[in-house]
C-alpha cells in the first residue's frame, strides 16, 4: 500500500482504474495533476487505508486488484497496449456479457442522459439552465446506481422538468459549486456505438457498457431510434436499468 505521504508519484503508481473519482478522467491525466499539487494524491481512494477492501470483512473472500473484468481500458488488463479498444472480452466488471459499448457524442462533455428529478418541480425551483452544473443520484427502476453522478445541464424543459445532461466527473461541481436535483429517473441514453458483436435493431433490448462507466457495469435499453453517421451509429436507450 501506497503512503498517502508521498511527494512525487508516477502513472505506474496508481490503479489504472480510470475511474473518475478523484475528478480526472484517467488516471495518467490524475498522474500530471499530481505533480504539480502533491496533495491531490488523497483524493484516489483506491490509494486510501480506508478504502473498501483495504481488509476484507469476516467471511468475505477479497477480489485481487487484477480481476477487473476484463474492461480493456485499465493497466490490470494492458490497457496501454490496448488503446483502440480493438479486442473487447464482452464481460463487465462482474463478469456479464453484454453487447456494444456505448460512447458519448464527440462534441458533448460526457454521455448524454435523458433525466427526471423524481420532484418534477425541483427544476423551476432551481431555476435549471442549459450549462448549469448538477448532482443527483438515478434511484429505483431507473438504475438504481450506487454513484452520485455530476454533470452539466445540456437542454431544459422547464414545463415537464425533462432535461438532457452530459455526465462528467467530480472536479467541475467540486471547484465552481453546483445545483443539487436530488433523485432523478433516468429516461434515456443517446450517444454512439462503434464496437459492437450484434446488429442493433430497432425495437430491441440490448445489454451495454457505457464506455465511461465508472463501476464498469453492463446497462440494459429498449433501442427506439438508430441512424447511421460517420463517427457511428447514433442509438437512443429507453427502459433503462443495471444488471
Amino acid at each position: 500500500m501506497m503512503s498517502m505521504s508521498r511527494t512525487s508519484v508516477c502513472v505506474d503508481d496508481l490503479p489504472g482504474l480510470d475511474c473518475g473519482v478523484c475528478g480526472s478522467r484517467s488516471c495518467k491525466e490524475f498522474a500530471q495533476r499530481v505533480a504539480a499539487n502533491p496533495a491531490l494524491l488523497s483524493r484516489c481512494i483506491h490509494l486510501s487505508r480506508d478504502t473498501l477492501g483495504a481488509e476484507a470483512a469476516p467471511g468475505v473472500e477479497p477480489v485481487p486488484p487484477a480481476a477487473c473484468g476484463g474492461c480493456r481500458t485499465c493497466v490490470s488488463c494492458d490497457g496501454a497496449a490496448n488503446e483502440d479498444f480493438t479486442a473487447p472480452t464482452w464481460h463487465d466488471s462482474l463478469n456479464r456479457e453484454f453487447d456494444f459499448y456505448l460512447e458519448h457524442f464527440p462534441e458533448d462533455p460526457g454521455p448524454r442522459e435523458i433525466i427526471l428529478p423524481h420532484n418534477p418541480l425541483i427544476t423551476r425551483e432551481l431555476d435549471i439552465r442549459p450549462g448549469d452544473i448538477l448532482v443527483g443520484r438515478p434511484l429505483g427502476m431507473s438504475c438504481g446506481c450506487p454513484i452520485t453522478h455530476c454533470g452539466v445541464a445540456m437542454e431544459v424543459d422547464q414545463r415537464t422538468g425533462v432535461m438532457d445532461w452530459c455526465v462528467t466527473g467530480p472536479l467541475t461541481p467540486r471547484e465552481q459549486g453546483f445545483k443539487d436535483m436530488g433523485y432523478y429517473i433516468a429516461e434515456g441514453y443517446e450517444g454512439l456505438i462503434t464496437q459492437s458483436r450484434v446488429e442493433p435493431r430497432i425495437g430491441m433490448r440490448y445489454y451495454f457498457q457505457p464506455r465511461m462507466c465508472m463501476l464498469q457495469w453492463r446497462h440494459s435499453g429498449l433501442v427506439n431510434y438508430l441512424n447511421r453517421t460517420e463517427e457511428g451509429l447514433q442509438v437512443r436507450l429507453e427502459g433503462l436499468w443495471i444488471g
